[in-house]
């Protein structure tokens, strides 16, 4: 029954990879699948199909799917009220004619974007204004496209919604989600300083002004409508939930609702607050429904993985493959990093997860192991996975293929990975 088990996972993953099929309706598909196939009733209160993995499921993401939500209205106050857009272009000046400095620069002002929300609109907060200007200066652009991408993901080890999430998922405390994040964080950042230094020289920087006036100069400032500063303290918004959480340990969605109300009452006449905070909350439900229904489905698959039937019968074959001694656990784990791109088994956003349950619930791995590997290819997915929509929305901008800046940026994710699995042994195992 667990090789069935694993062969149904293996056809949603390639109904995935094919993208015909939307990742949420495949996951809640197979969720049912595995759930009769672990001999669950169809009905009753207790290990049933219908009560504890449809209805139980969808909501066992609740409090993360709350996070997005809130998340996503202060990334829409950010972009409204040019808090994100004049971090920015004050970095801008501060880098004068200096390429390197901007784009060091840019990816600085990513991690802080990164912190508040991810995906596309991040990608855009940070690069309507960040890739011109970095290739208008001679920055290769596919490099520009990268710089945005590892700023944001070096940013999602302080990530609160990331937090909630990995707690959710596995079991554990915020208080341990957050020790291995500090941990990876400066390993994240030198692997993104890395890549811009090397990238940038090895296609040696030289000077384009021409080149942003054209298109992708006139692109951004239709996108981003007429240029308004934010004041410096406003400025301060991305660091105010993360203070909250980190210092004081004040709860991850009250700690976000704080940022919103700092970003508003910074920004806008008290008069106007309640009309642009309902006007961006509103905003913010185009970028947070697609998580949602993902985030309902992946709970939905985590309950039918955690019954008692699939543990029993996926316990034993789990036990045989997966490496326990430290060493084999880094170098068979690092080897398969890259199965988290494309839409692949250890995409933690996808199957990933429904894995994560059957290594949690088979005991195999202590979920701290497993928090260690799903932050790990976090990193890697967030920026070098080419169906990802930041990565789409950033390659597209800088005018290159998705894949080039997978081929370029993979090197350095792929070890960034790699170092959080040595990080993840030398913690928990």
């Amino acid at each position: 029954m667990g090789i069935a088990i694993l062969l149904m996972m293996a056809v949603g993953v390639g109904l995935m990879l094919t993208r015909k099929v939307p990742t949420a309706f495949v996951l809640v598909l197979l969720s049912v699948v595995i759930a009769f196939m672990a001999g669950a009733p169809l009905m009753g209160e207790k290990n049933s199909v219908t009560t504890t993995v449809l209805q139980e499921g969808a909501v066992a993401l609740a409090a993360t799917m709350a996070a997005i939500i809130i998340g996503s209205w202060l990334g829409s106050i950010m972009g409204e009220s040019g808090i994100a857009s004049t971090l920015i272009r004050k970095t801008v000046e501060l880098g004068g004619d200096r390429p390197y400095v901007v784009a060091l620069g840019v990816f600085v002002v990513g991690i802080l974007v990164g912190t508040v929300t991810g995906s596309a609109p991040a990608a855009m907060l940070i690069g309507i204004i960040g890739i011109p200007t970095m290739i208008a200066m001679g920055v290769p652009p596919t490099t520009a496209a990268g710089t945005v991408l590892f700023g944001m993901c070096a940013g999602i080890p302080f990530e609160l919604i990331s937090w909630q999430y990995l707690s959710q998922t596995l079991g554990v405390s915020i208080a341990v989600v957050r020790d291995f994040q500090l941990r990876l964080f400066p390993i994240a950042v030198a692997f993104g300083v890395a890549y811009v230094l090397i990238e940038s020289r090895r296609r040696g920087v030289r000077h384009n002004w021409a080149a942003i006036a054209p298109t992708r100069a006139r692109e951004g400032r239709a996108e981003r409508g007429p240029r308004r500063d934010a004041p410096w303290y406003a400025l301060l918004t991305p660091l105010v939930p993360i203070v909250l959480a980190l210092v004081l340990e004040v709860p991850i969605i009250p700690a976000l609702l704080v940022g919103v109300c700092y970003a508003l009452v910074t920004t806008v006449p008290l008069r106007q607050v309640p009309t642009v905070g309902l006007r961006t909350l509103h905003r913010s439900f185009e970028t947070a429904v697609p998580p949602l229904l993902l985030f309902a489905a992946i709970g939905i698959l985590l309950a039918a993985v955690k019954l008692p039937g699939a543990v029993t019968a996926l316990r034993p074959i789990v036990s045989a493959v997966i490496p326990t001694n430290p060493i084999l656990f880094v170098v068979v784990l690092g080897l398969l990093t890259p199965l988290c791109l494309y839409r692949g088994p250890f995409n933690i956003y996808g199957m990933g997860a429904g894995l994560a349950g059957v290594l949690t619930a088979s005991g195999v791995y202590a979920p701290q192991v497993v928090l260690g590997i799903m932050a790990s290819y976090n990193q890697t997915l967030g920026v070098s996975d080419p169906t990802s929509t930041q990565t789409v929305w950033s390659a597209g901008f800088a005018g290159v293929r998705v894949e080039r800046v997978m081929l370029r940026t993979l090197p350095y994710t792929w070890l960034l990975a790699v170092c959080g699995l040595v990080l993840t042994a030398w913690r928990f195992m």
